[in-house]
């Protein structure tokens, strides 16, 4: 690791030392949140609330497990698939243990927890039922450990604490206990440190928030005793000792002994969610925005001493001085987890930060030594065009950023310009506004006409993320349109009548019988939003943000043909074009 041999102090406690670059390693995002990340050599697996990694702009389905290498950033073509979010990974030997709020993962059902191939990401025997949920793994002394807001295991009971053989995979004996959430683990010799909102463990009074029990027998470790302020959200542990991410007014990461006394504590005006270390350098992840220069923070959180911008993430030396890293994310939650990759010198974060600095990198990141960036390879993809228009020429055309040859061209009538608006660390299309009348502002963006878009009758999923106001919805409002009903064969996303509900439509070309499927609920609140449409055999379901909101039952022979152009924004230029009327953004078609 790259480290300056000698740290100079500066009077307001900053440590000018070198630690890992401020600039994230190219590596995936994500468009959902990442809550976990753990590794296995060169590997990186992330779980998370994501049903897609993005890489080079293409994006591939990874519903909420994903892998990629984690020198280069190479996806991984792991993909096992959880149902819901996954809050927790462990890895022991060739097993990616996952746990979360998920009922099946791998395609087998799976009840908030599950041990998955790491190579293959088939599950494997182990299979248990988990009654509450589980925020929290880890794996030492032959076990593997879970944490959470529990009530029972396979019908047995467990209070917020369990463990499994790593031989066999059945549940042990081991029962501490605590009277409420457990949020982190972390295994150091033949302890294994409890960090949450808890109050008593094993029943005893004043065991507050961060205490260890013996790992064999669950014996409250009693010549460790701590006391945090605040609920402990993350824990890391080395050979100087324990480290906790710790809310409170404000958030803090403080370091202990092994006995439990402080031995400093770093204050900012948000909450510590994530902590590890690297050498003699202790990473702090969280929403904080400014890193306090005292340990005095006010009623509401705020720095009463004045401090310095460290937003979302933050390290500290081993007195306790802020180093000058600085990444500067953004978000309102930031970082969920950290971890380091001690082999590569590597610290990675997931979170909910959708930009590092002034590079947009969605949710997770990764940060090595000065010039030790690589460029990552992308995996062939079904995606057959791909817009997410973050530049455009002066003439008004977006490149196809699946790779292909589909460029967009704007199409204007009746003065309409084309307009751009901030989004995600780019920038989105504003189409017109509503307005009545036979010569409204109309705008579309269209291809050439584009047969090879077709999936004839192969899965299809096509989305893009909208944002519509209750304002702007009309009678209805086409997002993404490929054909038309009257011959040919279409597929087609709409925002239908006036709740600015979303639609997928399919016709087939030797038919004129349309088949709509529709949301259950509005995108029309002037908030982002992810929406998908997916055909595969004969289903057709519409997405929000990941979510399924409608499902439809289709001829499995339905094909799709035609020698139409792709158009965004509307039908055409004509009256009655069926014109959207808000802002787009990320626009993605997959075929196969």
């Amino acid at each position: 690791m790259a480290v300056a041999a000698a740290a100079l102090t500066a009077v307001s406690g900053i440590a000018l030392a070198d630690t890992v670059s401020n600039t994230p390693s190219t590596a995936p995002s994500f468009n959902g949140s990442v809550y976990a990340v753990a590794y296995r050599g060169d590997t990186v697996y992330v779980g998370g609330s994501f049903t897609r990694a993005i890489v080079d702009g293409k994006r591939y389905d990874r519903n909420r497990l994903a892998a990629f290498d984690a020198r280069t950033g190479e996806l991984s073509s792991w993909d096992p698939g959880a149902d819901a979010t996954v809050r927790a990974l462990a890895v022991h030997d060739s097993t990616v243990y996952a746990a979360g709020d998920f009922s099946t993962a791998g395609g087998a059902s799976r009840k908030k927890i599950a041990a998955l191939n790491a190579s293959t990401g088939a599950v494997t025997s182990f299979q248990h039922t988990v009654s509450g949920q589980p925020n929290a793994l880890a794996v030492g002394n032959g076990r593997l450990y879970m944490g959470g807001r529990i009530a029972a295991v396979d019908g047995s009971t467990r209070t917020n604490l369990a463990a499994f053989a790593l031989a066999g995979g059945s549940l042990t004996g081991w029962t501490p206990v605590t009277d409420d959430t457990v949020y982190a683990l972390g295994v150091y010799g033949s302890r294994v440190y409890l960090g949450g909102s808890f109050h008593r463990v094993n029943d005893v009074s004043s065991t507050l928030r961060l205490r260890a029990v013996d790992a064999g027998s669950g014996a409250l470790i009693t010549s460790f005793a701590p006391k945090p302020s605040a609920k402990v959200f993350a824990l890391a542990i080395d050979a100087n000792g324990v480290y906790a991410a710790q809310a409170g007014q404000g958030g803090r990461a403080v370091a202990y002994t092994e006995t439990g006394e402080v031995r400093w504590s770093r204050a900012f005006d948000g909450d510590a969610q994530a902590i590890t270390t690297l050498g003699d350098t202790v990473y702090v992840g969280g929403h904080f925005d400014v890193a306090c220069a005292t340990d005095v923070t006010g009623s509401q959180g705020a720095c009463t001493g004045g401090g310095i911008s460290r937003i979302k993430f933050a390290a500290v030396d081993q007195q306790g001085n802020l180093t000058n890293w600085a990444p500067q994310g953004n978000g309102v939650v930031g970082v969920r987890a950290m971890i380091t990759l001690p082999e590569l010198d590597m610290v990675a974060a997931g979170g909910d930060f959708t930009t590092i600095g002034d590079v947009t990198q969605k949710r997770y990141a990764a940060f090595r030594p000065a010039g030790a960036q690589t460029q990552p390879k992308a995996p062939s993809s079904p995606m057959v065009a791909a817009y997410n228009f973050d530049s455009t020429d002066l003439d008004g055309t977006f490149a196809d950023g699946s790779g292909g040859s589909h460029t967009l061209v704007t199409r204007t009538r009746y003065g309409a310009k084309l307009r751009m608006t901030a989004h995600g660390g780019g920038e989105a299309v504003l189409f017109p506004p509503p307005c009545d009348g036979s010569d409204c502002p109309r705008m579309v963006l269209q291809t050439d006409d584009a047969p090879d878009l077709n999936p004839g009758a192969q899965k299809i999923s096509f989305g893009a993320s909208v944002r519509l106001a209750a304002s702007q919805t009309t009678d209805g409002q086409n997002v993404i349109q490929k054909g038309y009903s009257s011959g040919g064969g279409q597929y087609k996303l709409q925002v239908d009548k006036l709740p600015g509900k979303p639609s997928c439509v399919m016709v087939g070309s030797d038919s004129s019988t349309i088949y709509r499927v529709t949301s259950g609920i509005t995108a029309a609140d002037g908030d982002w939003h992810a929406i998908e449409c997916r055909r595969s055999g004969t289903s057709l379901t519409v997405w929000i943000d990941g979510t399924q909101t409608g499902a439809k039952t289709i001829p499995a022979g339905l094909a799709v043909s035609n020698t139409s152009p792709l158009v965004l924004g509307g039908k055409g230029l004509s009256v009655n074009n069926d014109q959207f009327q808000g802002a787009l953004d990320d626009v993605w078609i997959s075929i196969g």
